[in-house]
């Protein structure tokens, strides 16, 4: 969280500035785990996923696939307004958001930044084997978190998502305590 404290005059004064962690990883790779652990140490979460299937249902139930985006574009404007208001309010936030496209890690981050937040990018690497592993776990859940995905579709996804580049001083996270590992 963010600390205050006042100055001679009793003005609100920020001691540092609020944390926005982006997450970026292919589906599976561990983002809502990371970002649950997060805010179990006080972070604000705000998931895109989440939020689709609180206002429209399941993934290819309620919905068909084809329609996801078009269904996800409102709810990431509304994401964004809400990580805005949480800097404002001094809160550190975590997004958890696939972030799969260099210009899209980049807009986020210049967003946060702009409102004088401090942004990491947070890259979930995992090898394809794994990811079906855990895919095919999840493929048998029917939560928010629980998009059906197949193999078929796990290789479409690896074929559009741009790994970020060493420029993005991505800090690069494969489990562990995210205390130890990216809040140092």
């Amino acid at each position: 969280m963010a600390a205050t404290d006042t100055d001679e005059q009793g003005v609100i004064i920020r001691m540092h500035r609020s944390r926005v962690i982006l997450l970026c990883g292919i589906t599976g790779s561990g983002k809502t785990v990371l970002a649950k652990a997060l805010a179990d140490k006080g972070f604000t979460r705000l998931s895109v996923d989440e939020e689709v299937f609180r206002r429209h249902g399941r993934y290819g139930i309620d919905y068909p696939h084809d329609t996801y985006f078009e269904k996800e574009r409102p709810v990431v404007d509304d994401i964004r307004n809400q990580l805005a208001a949480e800097i404002a309010a001094g809160h550190d936030v975590v997004l958890d958001h696939g972030l799969w496209l260099r210009p899209d890690r980049d807009a986020w981050r210049e967003f946060a930044q702009s409102l004088g937040a401090e942004a990491l990018l947070v890259y979930l690497p995992v090898d394809k084997d794994e990811l079906l592993r855990r895919l095919d776990e999840r493929n048998q859940r029917e939560d928010a978190n629980a998009l059906e995905v197949t193999p078929e579709a796990l290789d479409d996804f690896f074929a559009r998502f741009d790994p970020p580049e060493p420029d993005e001083h991505a800090v690069i996270y494969t489990g562990g305590d995210p205390a130890a590992t990216i809040l140092e």
